[in-house]
């Protein structure tokens, strides 16, 4: 590494303020590993702080789960086509790609996502990466890798270029020793899968940025998430998703988890909407780094109630996976997210009935759809 180079870039350091807005000292940045990915070009770096006015132009890693797709769509109504780009590694569908930017980025790839945020003046980086629990646990060492390995490289590009930078948390990021109903935001983790080990890990290293780098980092945690137009990703809550795409297709279900699971769950409308007041709330508002966010708790039994109410021949039946129901049952049955509600004004709007009305009517009209053509 050049001499010149890092006296540059010490001093650099030692002139701009965090770009989070925090009061910490600014202290001198950390000289990156030996890794041929990770050793710098000898190149001038700025600051991409922006003004409240300008736009911010956005990058959103693992684009294609189960969430990507939806934020990109979200966040092109607020900031423009083209300020937001959705990356992935796999080839995206017809229209994905028609929709909006759409380019290549392997996060394990140092050089090359440093290069998309460089080309492409990236300012908000909205990391979903991830490999989920119940597959994370069949191939632990690629979860690893992307879970951990992958985050380092996020954390360190976005340290270095001033980005402010949202990963999602989740439920899974608690165990069996920690408080269930309700869970707070500062309590006891000890996660008992890769996914949730690997969470944890991107909470307190993020919340490390932030106090030694000035990193911008925010996170939330999500409860499980249900979506209309995307199909389970391989979580222990996807049966909340399944549920209904069974329900509309053959009127029965059959459910991994016991009838009396209690998980906390929340519509996707409220899960992106949350995502980016928090990106938005203005930094002295934050009394923490990462919070808990939640809408609603319900049972498979419950939610099955509420289905029969619009699907009077549905059934369910109960074929219990041990590893499903052993994660289940270490995660919350509910959060405490009163802090998110205090500090920036969180509030959702999807209770149980108007989940299942929403799902029901949208998988009932794309299966008239279907069966017209």
């Amino acid at each position: 590494m050049p001499v010149v180079w890092m006296l540059r870039r010490v001093a650099s350091r030692m002139l701009q303020r965090p770009a989070c807005g925090c009061q910490a000292p600014v202290l001198p940045g950390r000289f990156l590993g030996t890794s041929p990915q990770q050793i710098p070009a000898d190149a001038h770096f700025h600051s991409t702080s922006f003004s409240e006015a300008d736009q911010p132009r956005v990058l959103i890693t693992g684009g294609l789960g189960q969430l990507g797709v939806g934020l990109a769509s979200f966040l092109r109504k607020r900031f423009g086509k083209d300020n937001v780009i959705l990356s992935d590694i796999r080839k995206p569908p017809e229209h994905v790609f028609l929709s909006g930017p759409f380019i290549y980025s392997d996060i394990l790839d140092y050089k090359n996502l440093r290069e998309i945020v460089v080309n492409n003046r990236v300012t908000w980086l909205f990391h979903y990466s991830a490999l989920l629990s119940a597959v994370g646990e069949a191939n632990v060492s690629l979860a690893r890798a992307v879970n951990i390995t992958g985050l380092h490289n996020v954390l360190d590009v976005a340290e270095e270029h001033g980005l402010r930078l949202f990963v999602p948390s989740t439920i899974g990021a608690f165990g069996p020793t920690s408080p269930r109903n309700p869970t707070p935001d500062l309590c006891i983790q000890r996660p008992r899968t890769i996914y949730g080990v690997s969470k944890v890990h991107a909470e307190l290293m993020g919340e490390y940025y932030y106090y030694r780098y000035g990193l911008d980092f925010r996170c939330l945690r999500y409860p499980g998430i249900i979506s209309a137009d995307s199909q389970p990703g391989g979580g222990t809550t996807d049966y909340a998703v399944q549920i209904f795409h069974d329900a509309v297709k053959n009127g029965r279900f059959e459910c991994n988890l016991k009838p009396s699971t209690r998980l906390p769950m929340m519509y996707i409308d409220d899960c992106l909407r949350a995502t980016l007041e928090v990106m938005e709330a203005p930094a002295e508002s934050l009394s923490m780094r990462t919070y808990n966010v939640n809408a609603m708790s319900f049972t498979p039994a419950e939610l099955a109630q509420e289905v029969l109410k619009h699907v009077p021949e549905f059934q369910i039946t109960y074929n219990v996976d041990p590893v499903r129901q052993a994660i289940a049952d270490s995660w919350p049955m509910n959060f405490d997210d009163s802090n998110a509600r205090k500090d920036w004004g969180w509030k959702h709007d999807f209770d149980l009935p108007e989940l299942v009305t929403t799902m029901l009517n949208f998988h009932g009209s794309e299966s008239r759809v279907a069966q017209a053509n």
